[in-house]
């Protein structure tokens, strides 16, 4: 009998946590293309904690402008295709969809986390979501992972707890760290 072990995850969302987002009267929008992509600092060294505790680095993004118009899906896979290679990144699930379209990939449902798992065998469980918006949150929460919320003070709302703050990835991964670090000496 073979017995499959699935894999443990750390689920990112990309805007606010792996790359700096442009303000707009206090509410965070997505880098309009290569030009304008900073990614934050600590993000380089987060990935690689977290890829030495051996997660999958998967980012699950809302990316509804290519449905609005302001941004073409081609400018937002060549963001993606440059953070993969320049962090290292296993995956990228990417809803295209607006409020109104009601599909079940659009955090705050947990669609693309479910697809995320059921494809590369992963267990929930034993998994992590880190968002800066309430809605990456509430994905996490209700797929069951542990979430961590980088608090930007966007005037937004904010996440139901439980839920963990942090003030950046680094400092989220660390503590991962130090998590997965207590639960191996149990």
């Amino acid at each position: 009998m073979v017995v499959e072990i699935l894999k443990k995850a750390v689920f990112l969302d990309r805007d606010g946590v792996l790359n700096d987002v442009l303000l707009k009267e206090g509410k965070p929008y997505p880098p309009e293309g290569l030009e304008n992509l900073t990614i934050l600092p600590g993000v380089t060294e987060a990935i690689r904690i977290l890829k030495q505790n051996d997660f999958e680095i998967v980012v699950v993004t809302n990316q509804p402008d290519v449905k609005r118009g302001t941004i073409s899906k081609e400018k937002v896979d060549l963001i993606n295709e440059h953070l993969a290679t320049s962090l290292s990144i296993d995956n990228f699930y990417v809803c295209f969809h607006d409020e109104e379209d009601g599909c079940s990939c659009r955090k705050p449902l947990p669609g693309m986390i479910f697809e995320a798992a059921f494809q590369i065998g992963i267990d929930l469980a034993r998994s992590y979501m880190v968002g800066d918006r309430w809605r990456d949150i509430q994905a996490g929460q209700t797929a069951g992972c542990i979430c961590y919320f980088i608090d930007y003070g966007y005037l937004e709302k904010k996440p139901r707890n439980p839920v963990i703050s942090v003030g950046s990835l680094l400092e989220a991964a660390q503590h991962i760290e130090r998590c997965e670090g207590a639960r191996k000496t149990k």
